[in-house]
């Protein structure tokens, strides 16, 4: 039986040749959709997100985190076992895998790397977002495109035209330049971003390579993080007391809050989807851009709604730059460049 065949989602990237890594290449319609919905959908998540760290004062992020893999090992066993989708590029592949965990212990032992980078860019997501105010935490994930080409060249050794540098170079100009007078500076909290670009980076990098070299695609690749880092976030959970407190805490059964934590976690598991169906159809340095063009929204919303960043010419400016540098990023990769 072929469960996939009518399956109307792509699972992975459509390029045949190994070389055009090496290449410029110019981004399909299929690679257009998947950066808006990409960014359309990441805007509402840390909206979402922010909202239960700081309008409900929830304390615990990493329980936030364990919540949104639990719905997403819950969305994706059903659609699993009731052959919605598969876990691998050719179906026949999991005749041999564990029919508990759906691939085999060998898969996972191949994905552990890849899914605890995943891990530790979650849960230092939702603190980097708690500890700063949605302006500046968007400012400065900004430098993660210099993170990501790097990772992308020591992976995959591969290169950008002098194009797209330059356009990544105006983003990084206009990164610094908004956060040149941020008044409100907070050593830890700019740490934890930049160790989220970090991760982020090295995520990115490694997602079509490890989904090369076991055949999954992007549900199994999504699966295999949750299996994972559930188990080890659970603990770490329950061993830190954070489960227990969680029960006590005054909104847990409050209308508001528990729509805002249904919604994270929906966007989540969609999220997780779309990331690795951007990076995988257009690029690790695309997704990269598709998150800091984004951001420019995300600054004006979580302004708007949370505050936390009186009106600065220096910011206003180094936004307009990482706005023109993502714009001319994604006009060279349209025309090819």
């Amino acid at each position: 039986m072929e469960p996939t065949k009518n399956l109307k989602l792509p699972l992975s990237n459509d390029s045949k040749n190994e070389d055009k890594q090496q290449r410029v290449s110019t981004m399909t319609r299929k690679g257009v959709y998947s950066a808006l919905s990409y960014m359309v959908s990441s805007v509402l998540l840390v909206m979402f997100n922010k909202a239960a760290l700081s309008s409900y004062n929830f304390p615990f992020a990493n329980v936030i985190t364990l919540t949104q893999m639990v719905c997403g090992f819950i969305i994706l066993y059903v659609m699993k076992s009731v052959k919605i989708i598969s876990f691998t590029s050719d179906e026949s592949q999991s005749s041999s895998n564990n029919r508990v965990l759906f691939v085999s212990f060998r898969t996972l032992a191949e994905t552990f790397p890849l899914a605890i980078t995943y891990l530790l860019f979650m849960v230092v997501t939702m603190e980097a977002v708690r500890g700063i105010n949605i302006p500046m935490y968007t400012t400065l994930r900004r430098t993660s495109v210099a993170f990501t080409m790097v990772m992308e060249y020591f992976l995959s050794g591969k290169t950008h035209s002098s194009f797209v540098i330059g356009s990544v170079g105006i983003i990084l100009a206009g990164a610094f330049v908004a956060g040149a007078r941020d008044m409100s500076f907070d050593a830890y909290a700019y740490t934890v971003v930049f160790i989220e670009n970090m991760c982020k980076a090295v995520y990115l990098a490694s997602v079509s390579h490890i989904g090369k070299s076991t055949g999954l695609n992007i549900f199994g690749l999504v699966w295999c993080n949750v299996v994972i880092c559930g188990p080890i976030l659970f603990l770490w959970s329950l061993l830190r007391g954070d489960l227990q407190t969680t029960l006590n805490f005054p909104y847990l059964f409050h209308p508001g809050f528990q729509v805002v934590m249904l919604l994270s976690c929906v966007l989540t598991f969609f999220m997780n989807y779309i990331v690795v169906l951007n990076t995988t159809i257009n690029s690790a340095l695309t997704q990269a851009i598709c998150g800091n063009l984004k951001d420019v929204f995300t600054s004006g919303f979580g302004w708007l709604l949370f505050g936390g960043l009186p009106y600065d010419l220096f910011n206003v400016i180094g936004q307009s730059l990482g706005f023109l540098g993502s714009c001319l990023y994604a006009y060279f990769k349209l025309q090819g460049m």
